[in-house]
């Protein structure tokens, strides 16, 4: 197994000849956040918030407002959470399982996208509460992979 890919993925992978592109894209991964990174995401209005429950049953959220405030704080993106639905599908996931997966979509200046997969915390005491007006809990993801993804299929 290696960063990005288990043996499900190479089996596809080789059926479709598309191993050796594969592994270029996973050189382009990373562990940490460059400056770029930070400031793609700090810049974003919204993002996908992808948790899966104790039991691996899928749930992807769609985050967005005037302040979803992305940030970087110790090697670490975090998440301010506003008050929704009162559902805490993906919070209460998260809570269960921290496995997660975010993806950064650019759809209106320059077509990109960059996908974070980790571990993440949930917290009503983190210190970026603070920064944050409004918020009611801070979501922290450990990166365990961060990547560009293609943005070809991006319409302007």
């Amino acid at each position: 197994m290696t960063i990005m890919y288990h043996d499900g993925n190479r089996r596809l992978q080789d059926q479709f000849e598309s191993r050796r592109i594969s592994d270029r894209l996973e050189e382009l991964a990373r562990t940490a956040f460059t400056a770029d990174d930070k400031a793609f995401i700090e810049s974003a209005i919204y993002f996908f918030f992808s948790t899966a429950d104790a039991d691996g049953r899928p749930d992807c959220s769609f985050k967005a407002g005037l302040r979803i405030c992305a940030r970087h704080w110790r090697g670490r993106t975090g998440v301010s959470d506003y008050d929704g639905n009162g559902m805490f599908k993906s919070l209460g996931n998260t809570l269960v399982n921290p496995n997660v997966g975010l993806l950064f979509i650019d759809l209106h200046e320059r077509p990109r996208r960059l996908r974070v997969n980790g571990t993440a915390t949930v917290s009503r005491d983190d210190p970026l509460l603070a920064e944050t007006v409004g918020a009611q809990m801070i979501v922290r993801v450990q990166a365990r992979v961060i990547f560009p993804n293609c943005p070809r299929y991006i319409r302007r």
